[in-house]
C-alpha cells in the first residue's frame, strides 16, 4: 500500500522538508492519482500528516501550530497588550507574509480567524485592528 511505504518514510525521517507533491507520488509508485489522494487522506486523517495553507503537505509534528495559527497567536497578543490599540490597522498581508514567511493566504486566513472570533474586523479600505 502506498499509505504504508509513505508512513515508513515518514518515521525515517525522509520527510522532515515536506512531502512531495501528489504527482511526483504518482510518478515514483507508479499509480493513479486517485490512489495516492486516498493514501494521504488516510495520513492525514489518521494525524500522521497535514496541509497546511501556503506550504503544503507536511509529517505533523506534536505541538507545533500551523504557520496561520501562529500568525493569530501573535496578533492576538498584540492586541491583548495594546501593541495593537482598537482602531489602528492591523499590518498589511504582504507585510505580514514577509515577516512570517508565508503566503498570503496564510495571512488572509489567520486574519479571517481573527475576524470570526471577534477581534478584528474588515473595513472597506481593508483590515481594520482591534474593536
Amino acid at each position: 500500500m502506498i499509505s504504508d511505504a509513505l508512513r515508513a518514510r515518514i518515521a525515517e525521517g525522509v520527510y522532515a522538508g515536506g512531502l512531495p507533491s501528489a504527482a511526483e507520488i504518482v510518478r515514483e509508485f507508479g499509480v493513479a492519482r486517485t490512489t495516492v489522494r486516498q493514501a494521504l487522506r488516510a495520513l492525514e486523517e489518521s494525524g500522521e500528516i497535514r496541509t497546511i495553507a501556503g506550504v503544503g503537505r507536511q509529517v505533523a509534528a506534536v505541538g507545533r501550530p500551523a504557520p496561520y495559527e501562529q500568525i493569530m497567536a501573535d496578533l492576538h497578543k498584540r492586541i491583548c497588550v495594546g501593541a495593537l490599540p482598537a482602531g489602528a490597522r492591523l499590518p498589511s498581508e504582504a507585510e505580514l507574509a514577509e515577516t512570517y514567511g508565508v503566503a498570503r493566504g496564510t495571512v488572509r486566513r489567520a486574519v479571517r480567524e481573527l475576524e470570526a472570533a471577534g477581534y478584528v474586523r474588515a473595513q472597506a479600505m481593508g483590515w481594520a485592528g482591534p474593536w
